[in-house]
């Protein structure tokens, strides 16, 4: 039996997942957070803070920038400085200011949907203009249109935002296709912003990650990188995360557009994120073998129902999942009635989807899917 078939009752907790729905009988599979416990050396991590029971201000540890320079140099093949991280209390507040330091009110951010739903809010919420470039489904991969993407360019777009790992699509990107989206937008003078906040949670064994940082030296100077260990070790609720900004002026944009709007950091977060990159392999390592072995019985009973269809995950934990020849209108709700609580597709920009996250232990997924099966 694995430490991950261990089902956790986190209802009645204050959990935004499992205290979302008024019937206590749904199933909660929507927003992107785990239900397992995490790693051991996370635990006493945070045990050892709690000890010492005075929660002042915190800095950064520079045993942590040592750890996250090692690791982007062993994983990505990325030597990153340490002046060029800029620690955040979450990913999507990076997002925001990305947004806000590279266009102004009257310039455009550009991404392809369907596309984790912040992308789109945050632009709206910097009364930005979002111009949207369909994804397209080729050889059981959703794939960007570079075609549509080239055409869709006006004078105004100034920000591309990239989701790789894709959230809810669940690509990796190749270097190829990278480097094709690098050539336009340097050609466009459009900068990037990288979102890979699942770089470490690869399904499929024959993909790498790249980050599009690192192609060249006019990518680095062209790019803000969005990294965390929330995702991967299941910690979001402790607020850690990272831009990599290697160019000097748009970094010192970038800090000066936070000043002010950004809590420090506490020592919860920073000891949580040192515990888990530099001690938490072992426990990483068992994770993914458990999340592929839900992604293939979730994938094999899904595409046996009529007109459903899920393509298989090349990363993350999301399932994107096509319902739109099942007949069934609202699938989302239909599901909700049977007990199941997921994310619908709508928010993504994909109506007729439904994304179901199946981080949870076999026993629960298996009794999700039989939940679904009843829609039927």
């Amino acid at each position: 039996m694995s430490i991950f078939d261990q089902v956790i009752d986190r209802k009645n907790t204050n959990s935004y997942k499992w205290d979302k729905y008024t019937d206590p009988n749904v199933i909660p599979v929507w927003v992107a957070d785990m239900d397992f416990q995490a790693a051991p050396p996370i635990l006493e991590a945070l045990q050892k803070v709690t000890e010492h029971g005075i929660f002042g201000y915190s800095k950064c540890p520079d045993e942590l920038y040592d750890v996250v320079i090692e690791r982007l140099k062993n994983r990505h093949g990325w030597d990153v400085k340490k002046d060029w991280i800029v620690w955040l209390p979450g990913l999507v507040p990076g997002i925001g200011l990305s947004i806000r330091t590279v266009t102004t009110e009257a310039e455009a951010v550009m991404t392809a949907t369907p596309v984790y739903h912040p992308f789109m809010l945050e632009t709206h919420a910097a009364g930005r203009t979002l111009q949207k470039v369909p994804l397209q489904l080729e050889n059981n991969r959703w794939v960007i249109d570079f075609e549509a993407l080239e055409a869709s360019i006006t004078p105004q777009t100034k920000l591309f935002l990239l989701c790789n790992p894709h959230n809810p699509a669940g690509t990796v990107f190749t270097k190829e296709e990278q480097e094709k989206l690098l050539e336009i937008c340097l050609k466009n003078d459009i900068v990037i912003c990288s979102d890979e906040i699942h770089c470490d949670l690869l399904l499929d064994k024959t993909k790498n990650h790249v980050s599009i940082a690192t192609l060249s030296p006019e990518a680095a100077q062209q790019t803000i990188t969005l990294l965390a260990p929330s995702k991967t070790f299941n910690i979001a609720g402790l607020g850690c995360s990272m831009a990599i900004i290697p160019n000097d002026e748009l970094r010192s944009k970038f800090i000066k557009t936070k000043a002010g709007l950004m809590p420090m950091l506490s020592a919860y977060a920073y000891e949580a994120a040192l515990a888990a990159y530099r001690d938490g392999a072992a426990w990483h390592e068992e994770l993914l073998d458990y999340l592929r072995q839900n992604h293939q019985f979730l994938l094999n009973e899904i595409n046996q129902l009529k007109g459903m269809k899920m393509v298989p995950l090349e990363a993350t934990y999301l399932a994107w999942i096509d319902t739109r020849e099942s007949g069934i209108a609202d699938f989302a709700q239909k599901l909700e009635a049977v007990g199941v609580g997921v994310s619908d597709g709508v928010q993504f920009d994909g109506a007729g989807f439904i994304r179901l996250n199946f981080a949870c232990p076999r026993a629960t997924l298996e009794e999700v899917v039989r939940r679904i099966k009843t829609v039927f």
